[in-house]
């Protein structure tokens, strides 16, 4: 057991291990943007102990939600999130700004590729501040750009796996063709049905009914 891993050291999801690799890597002031698929974002247990800890030592400001499609071949929808580490031991993230690219758009993938232009209007919300301190405008429940305070988060039991444009969502895979896409889209509700269900037999002291490491 490796003593630098004091949050993930009794889990096999090495997706929750790299990410505590990276924050205590950062120097304070540092500033990361970590690609994550979406279990990352609502995995239960030590998923949820790592955003916690993760939200105290550092400025956890902005989530980009990806569109579907765009990493097809492994079957998982991701994110990328934006943080500094902070200057002192906690108190770090007081807010998280999530900006849903992935609701109703187009179906990305062989033909329809992502390009640099799509991400134009997430740019412009983002703002001209690398760590995330330019004024920003919630655009409300229609809109793409949101603030959830970290009191909100908290009341989500931490989950930052959010949405609010999810018919839209829908849409967007309905209109997927390739039969590729079409699998993998089916793998990852059944991925997301699964950790849901271990997150609550855990709750209830029962057993998992798959190994983290599948997640």
């Amino acid at each position: 057991m490796r003593g630098d891993f004091t949050i993930t050291a009794e889990t096999s999801n090495k997706q929750l291990a790299f990410v505590e690799h990276i924050v205590r890597k950062l120097k304070p002031g540092g500033r990361a943007g970590i690609v994550l698929p979406d279990n990352v974002l609502f995995a239960d247990g030590a998923g949820r102990e790592l955003r916690r800890w993760m939200m105290e030592v550092a400025d956890l400001h902005t989530i980009l939600r990806l569109p579907t499609g765009i990493f097809y071949a492994q079957g998982v929808k991701t994110n990328v999130v934006f943080l500094r580490r902070g200057r002192q031991a906690r108190g770090g993230t007081r807010a998280v700004w999530v900006y849903d690219m992935r609701a109703g758009q187009p179906a990305f993938g062989k033909t329809r590729p992502l390009r640099d232009a799509d991400f134009a209007e997430f740019e412009a919300a983002y703002g001209a501040d690398p760590h995330g301190g330019a004024a920003r405008a919630d655009a409300g429940p229609e809109g793409r750009w949101r603030r959830f305070s970290r009191e909100e988060i908290a009341a989500r039991a931490d989950n930052l796996d959010i949405t609010w444009l999810r018919e839209a969502d829908e849409a967007a895979e309905d209109a997927l063709e390739e039969p590729a896409d079409i699998l993998d889209a089916m793998r990852e509700h059944l991925a997301r049905a699964m950790a849901e269900i271990d997150g609550l037999a855990l709750e209830i002291g029962g057993t998992p009914a798959m190994p983290e490491a599948a997640e």
